[in-house]
Protein backbone atom coordinates (compact mmCIF):
# COMPACT_ATOMS: atom_id res chain seq x y z
CA UNK A 1 0.00 0.00 0.00
CA UNK A 2 1.60 3.52 -1.18
CA UNK A 3 1.18 6.41 0.87
CA UNK A 4 -1.02 8.19 -1.68
CA UNK A 5 -3.86 5.16 -0.98
CA UNK A 6 -3.93 6.62 2.61
CA UNK A 7 -4.66 10.22 1.89
CA UNK A 8 -8.38 9.58 1.30
CA UNK A 9 -8.50 7.92 4.57
CA UNK A 10 -6.56 10.34 6.59
CA UNK A 11 -9.22 13.19 4.58
CA UNK A 12 -12.24 11.45 5.64
CA UNK A 13 -10.32 10.76 9.68
CA UNK A 14 -9.59 14.95 9.65
CA UNK A 15 -13.28 15.80 8.23
CA UNK A 16 -14.76 13.91 11.25
CA UNK A 17 -12.55 15.19 13.90
CA UNK A 18 -13.48 18.52 13.03
CA UNK A 19 -16.81 17.97 12.64
CA UNK A 20 -16.81 15.73 16.14
CA UNK A 21 -15.45 18.58 17.67
CA UNK A 22 -17.54 21.00 16.29
CA UNK A 23 -20.67 18.91 17.98
CA UNK A 24 -21.62 17.11 15.07
CA UNK A 25 -21.76 13.08 15.48
CA UNK A 26 -23.56 12.54 11.90
CA UNK A 27 -22.98 14.92 8.95
CA UNK A 28 -26.01 12.74 7.41
CA UNK A 29 -28.23 12.60 10.62
CA UNK A 30 -27.24 16.86 11.32
CA UNK A 31 -27.99 17.59 7.74
CA UNK A 32 -30.97 15.42 6.95
CA UNK A 33 -32.51 13.96 10.18
CA UNK A 34 -32.34 10.92 8.88
CA UNK A 35 -29.87 8.26 10.60
CA UNK A 36 -27.30 7.00 7.99
CA UNK A 37 -26.65 3.36 7.50
CA UNK A 38 -23.91 3.36 9.74
CA UNK A 39 -25.65 5.23 12.97
CA UNK A 40 -24.40 3.16 16.04
CA UNK A 41 -21.70 2.32 14.91
CA UNK A 42 -19.15 3.85 17.54
CA UNK A 43 -21.44 3.37 20.21
CA UNK A 44 -21.54 -0.53 19.36
CA UNK A 45 -17.74 -0.72 19.30
CA UNK A 46 -17.56 1.43 22.27
CA UNK A 47 -19.83 -1.35 24.49
CA UNK A 48 -18.12 -4.03 23.63
CA UNK A 49 -14.71 -2.47 24.46
CA UNK A 50 -17.16 -1.83 27.70
CA UNK A 51 -17.74 -5.43 27.61
CA UNK A 52 -20.92 -5.37 26.81
CA UNK A 53 -21.99 -7.34 23.50
CA UNK A 54 -25.62 -7.67 23.58
CA UNK A 55 -25.22 -3.38 23.80
CA UNK A 56 -23.07 -3.93 21.42
CA UNK A 57 -25.40 -5.29 18.79
CA UNK A 58 -28.55 -3.67 19.70
CA UNK A 59 -26.57 -0.37 18.51
CA UNK A 60 -25.63 -1.76 15.36
CA UNK A 61 -25.93 -5.53 14.54
CA UNK A 62 -23.10 -4.87 11.67
CA UNK A 63 -20.74 -3.22 13.98
CA UNK A 64 -17.65 -6.06 13.17
CA UNK A 65 -18.06 -5.62 9.66
CA UNK A 66 -15.75 -3.07 9.37
CA UNK A 67 -12.50 -4.97 10.17
CA UNK A 68 -13.03 -7.35 7.46
CA UNK A 69 -13.85 -4.30 5.07
CA UNK A 70 -10.45 -3.16 5.97
CA UNK A 71 -8.29 -6.41 5.17
CA UNK A 72 -10.63 -6.54 2.00
CA UNK A 73 -9.68 -2.69 0.89
CA UNK A 74 -5.79 -3.67 2.20
CA UNK A 75 -5.48 -6.74 0.32
CA UNK A 76 -7.75 -5.75 -2.62
CA UNK A 77 -4.18 -6.24 -5.22
CA UNK A 78 -3.90 -9.41 -3.97
CA UNK A 79 -7.83 -10.74 -3.76
CA UNK A 80 -9.59 -11.88 -7.24
CA UNK A 81 -11.23 -9.25 -8.40
CA UNK A 82 -14.32 -10.77 -8.72
CA UNK A 83 -14.03 -12.17 -5.12
CA UNK A 84 -13.68 -8.39 -3.92
CA UNK A 85 -16.79 -7.01 -6.07
CA UNK A 86 -18.67 -10.48 -4.71
CA UNK A 87 -17.63 -9.41 -1.15
CA UNK A 88 -18.59 -6.03 -0.94
CA UNK A 89 -21.42 -6.02 -2.77
CA UNK A 90 -22.87 -8.51 0.05
CA UNK A 91 -21.58 -6.15 2.90
CA UNK A 92 -23.31 -2.87 1.01
CA UNK A 93 -26.28 -5.66 0.63
CA UNK A 94 -26.42 -6.44 4.46
CA UNK A 95 -25.80 -3.11 5.14
CA UNK A 96 -28.94 -1.67 3.06
CA UNK A 97 -31.13 -4.63 4.30
CA UNK A 98 -30.19 -4.09 7.95
CA UNK A 99 -30.93 -0.25 7.82
CA UNK A 100 -34.12 -0.72 5.94
CA UNK A 101 -35.36 -2.97 8.70
CA UNK A 102 -34.38 -0.57 11.18
CA UNK A 103 -35.13 2.20 9.78
CA UNK A 104 -38.93 0.71 9.28
CA UNK A 105 -39.24 -0.53 12.44
CA UNK A 106 -40.25 2.52 14.57
CA UNK A 107 -39.00 1.38 17.54
CA UNK A 108 -35.62 0.81 17.10
CA UNK A 109 -34.25 4.11 19.17
CA UNK A 110 -30.64 4.33 17.12
CA UNK A 111 -32.33 5.14 13.61
CA UNK A 112 -34.70 8.05 13.14
CA UNK A 113 -36.53 9.50 10.62
CA UNK A 114 -37.19 13.06 11.51
CA UNK A 115 -36.12 15.55 8.82
CA UNK A 116 -37.98 18.53 10.27
CA UNK A 117 -34.71 18.28 12.85
CA UNK A 118 -32.23 18.19 10.04
CA UNK A 119 -30.78 21.17 9.38
CA UNK A 120 -31.88 21.47 5.58
CA UNK A 121 -35.84 20.73 6.92
CA UNK A 122 -35.08 23.75 9.69
CA UNK A 123 -33.91 26.15 6.94
CA UNK A 124 -36.79 25.06 4.58
CA UNK A 125 -39.47 25.14 7.39
CA UNK A 126 -37.94 28.77 7.86
CA UNK A 127 -37.77 29.38 4.34
CA UNK A 128 -41.67 28.56 4.19
CA UNK A 129 -42.93 29.86 7.04
CA UNK A 130 -40.63 33.99 5.89
CA UNK A 131 -42.97 33.38 2.92
CA UNK A 132 -46.22 32.83 4.28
Amino acid sequence: MQTKDLRPLAAIVLFYIVIESLGVTCPILYLTGISCAGCGMSRAWLSLLGGNLAGAIAYHPLFWLPAPVAALLFFQRRIPRRVFCWSMGIVCTLFLLVYLVRLLYLKDPVVVFQPSRGLIGRLLSGILASGS
